[in-house]
Formats: structure tokens, sequence, C-alpha cells
């Protein structure tokens, strides 16, 4: 029987970990299960940084980005005696299970624990949208629309001065957010890991684009970690008839009050991983497939393919 249910937040943060905090610690709450707050991540596990967690520690948060409980990277987690020491903390504090929020990383976290003996859930917590066992991430949502939001307002002064706008925006090696941002933003082109990268190709579109359709502005979201956009940038401006301007969202794609849709992606699933510790499951993960809550075991998550976009891919060529 679970009496303690310890949470962290790993890796990157996400708008929406708060509501997943909110959520598992009213559900646990509401069924006489103690929750302990875990600061820092795993290191918080390590140092024993730990707070009791009640219904007003969670007020007034499921509108903030972030996350209330700080996230710090231990990449020495990975060690046994580590993480033995870990479980001596939790064992130590009461806490029988954990939920985890954060990425494959802390996934893998999770996995370890359980198979110490402390039952552990993991929520999907990325705005990069790269994590198997899901077909969204809490957290993606807000950054796509920042994106979005961010990307009309650079098409209004690209279209007032015949530039090039290239975007560099995050998913670490997933190019959803791009594609996503791509569609919903009208862009004239999409580069990501998924499509591949051709110089040439990207400045003979242009030229095309330019002298051929006569277009006097145009939009190219790329994802990040493919290649230096203000060199690209400059090479537009050197090979096309257009001004290349390149600009880097950055972190402020991390930032900002959750969307709806993340609140309640967040808040659903954290009910759901305090459902499974309830039942006595550790080594899960929780996930949205075919706009549905499920949950799967970490390992089986981790070794899935992700979820092919080709569909996304044809739609955004048939919308060029």
């Amino acid at each position: 029987m679970v009496r303690k249910i310890g949470i962290l937040t790993s890796g990157g943060d996400a708008p929406g970990m708060n509501a997943a905090i909110r959520a598992v610690t009213r559900v646990a709450l509401s069924n006489g299960i103690e929750v302990v707050g875990v600061r820092d991540g795993y290191r918080g596990l390590l140092d024993e940084n730990f707070e009791t967690m009640t219904r007003s520690s969670v007020s007034d948060i499921l509108d903030r980005g972030g996350t209330k409980l700080g996230s710090a990277r231990l990449p020495e987690f990975k060690e046994d005696e580590v993480q033995e020491r870990c479980v001596a903390t939790m064992k130590k504090s009461g806490i029988d299970a954990l939920v985890v929020i954060g990425g494959d990383g802390s996934y893998r976290g999770a996995l370890a624990l359980t198979q110490r003996g402390i039952n552990c859930i993991g929520l999907p917590g990325t705005i990069d949208n790269d994590i198997p066992g899901t077909d969204f991430t809490i957290g993606f949502d807000t950054a796509l629309h920042t994106c979005v939001e961010c990307v009309d307002k650079l098409r209004d002064t690209s279209s007032s001065h015949h530039r090039a706008s290239v975007v560099e925006v995050m998913g670490n090696h997933c190019g959803d957010l791009a594609l996503y941002t791509a569609i919903s933003c009208g862009a004239e082109m999409v580069i990501t890991p998924e499509t591949g990268y051709d110089e040439l190709e990207v400045l003979e579109k242009l030229r095309y684009l330019g002298e051929a359709v006569h277009k006097n502005h145009a939009i190219i979201i790329i994802s990040e970690k493919i290649t230096d956009v203000d060199a690209l940038a400059k090479k537009i401006s050197q090979n096309t008839g257009f001004s290349g301007r390149a600009t880097v969202l950055g972190h402020i794609q991390r930032g900002g009050s959750p969307t709806p849709k993340d609140r309640m992606l967040a808040s659903m699933m954290g009910e759901k991983a305090v459902d499974l510790l309830m039942e006595g499951i550790g080594g899960q993960c929780v996930g949205i497939i075919d706009n549905c809550i499920t949950s799967m075991p970490i390992n089986e998550a981790l070794e899935r393919p992700r979820q092919s976009r080709k569909r996304l891919y044809r739609l955004f060529d048939r919308l060029v």
C-alpha cells in the first residue's frame, strides 16, 4: 500500500509541469496519500532536499510556466552507488513511490529506481515532443503557440523589407516543433532532421520564389542543431534577391503560461500516475495516444519508434 509519494521534475523545464505537480498532489491527498516534493530533480533525492506538499502548496500554480520544484541535471545518477544513496534517502523519509516528470533520461532514472524497489511512474515533460510512447508531451503545445506568435510577427516585418527570415526553433533532434510551426504559419520551407538539409536546394528555391513567383518575402523554419542560421542568412543575402535575416527563438520557447491544452494534458497524466501507483504498478510511463490517456512499460516506450509525421510533411508540401 502506498502511503507517501514523491514527485520531481528533471531535465529542461516545460510549461505545464506545475499543472502536473498540482494534479499528482491533489489526487494523492484526496486518496489519503502524503506527498513530498523533491527539489531540483534527482539531485534533490541525493541531497534529501524534500518539502511536504499540501493542497495549498499547489494553489495558484496551474497557470505558471517553469516548475515550482526546480530542475537540475545529475549525470552521476547513472552510477549504482548514487542510485543506492537516493533509494536510502527515500526510504529514510518514508517515500514509497515516485512520479518523475521529464524526458527520456528522466525515464531511465525512474526505471532504475523501480528496479531497486521504488515504484516510479514517468510523465513526459518537454517542449521538444521527442519522447516515444506518447503522441504529445507536456509543454509542446505552449511552445508551439509561442513559436507561431513570434513567426507571425516576423512575417509582418519580412514582407515590408523583401526579407527571407530563417527562424530556428528548438526540438533537440525532433522536427515536430518546426513542422507544426511551419504549417501553422504558412512558411515557405521547413528544415528538420526528417527532411535533411541541402543548402544549395534552399538557395535555389528562394531564387525561384523571388524571380518566378515574385514573392516579396519568405519564411524558413529550421530545427536547432542542423546548421548555423546566421551563416545561412548571409548566404541568402549574397545568392538570392532576398535579404536574409536569422532569428533564434531560443529559451523563450520554454517560458510562458501553459495553454489550456497543456494544463488539461498535465492534469490527466498526473491523475493517471497516481492511479497506477495506487495499483502497485511501477516502471511505467504515461502518454496520450489517439487522444486517450494510456501507459506502458518505460523500457517498451523507449524502444518504440516515434510516430511517423510523413502525412504532415506531405500536407506541408501540398500547402506551399
